[in-house]
């Protein structure tokens, strides 16, 4: 039977909407669900193998409609799911640390696996305007969103994960 790799992401002006679209994989044996953070639930979670969270860092937080999706979740999943492996992606005006850290946190109490070093793509958005404009995320930081939802998938796959 295949696994499913549940990507759920947040975004409102499109760089981490970007970042999970490049990290649907094309794994022959793993559905792969790119799912936004506002339709997700936790029968999502619990039908999936994986996960990969992909986010904006605003106002040096996790954004609102990520951390209600976790919020939602959070206890109806708590016990059901641990062991199970995940991977993060922040896009940042600035750092992307706190958001990276409230992931993490978290994942702690659901107790999974993280299985890569989260990816923080820092756009330098700094005044209203440009933190308000359409992002373009870089080839090259796309190229690492894809390279981490491929070696995830085959990862599942394989049985690694």
């Amino acid at each position: 039977m295949g696994k499913t790799l549940l990507v759920v992401w947040h975004s409102r002006t499109g760089g981490a909407r970007q970042m999970a679209e490049a990290a649907v994989a094309d794994e022959p044996d793993v559905t792969v669900r790119l799912m936004r953070a506002e339709d997700a639930a936790a029968s999502d979670l619990l039908a999936a193998d994986g996960y990969i969270f992909a986010a904006p860092e605003n106002l040096a937080a996790l954004s609102g409609p990520m951390k209600d999706f976790f919020d939602r979740c959070y206890y109806p999943v708590l016990g059901r799911i641990e062991g199970r492996p995940f991977a993060t992606m922040v896009c940042a005006g600035s750092d992307g640390e706190n958001a990276v850290r409230q992931i993490a946190r978290i994942a702690t109490g659901w107790r999974l696996r993280q299985i890569a070093e989260p990816i923080i793509v820092c756009t330098r958005a700094q005044t209203p305007e440009a933190i308000l404009a359409p992002k373009i995320v870089a080839p090259a930081d796309l190229a690492r969103c894809a390279e981490l939802g491929a070696a995830f998938a085959a990862g599942l796959d394989a049985g690694i994960y």
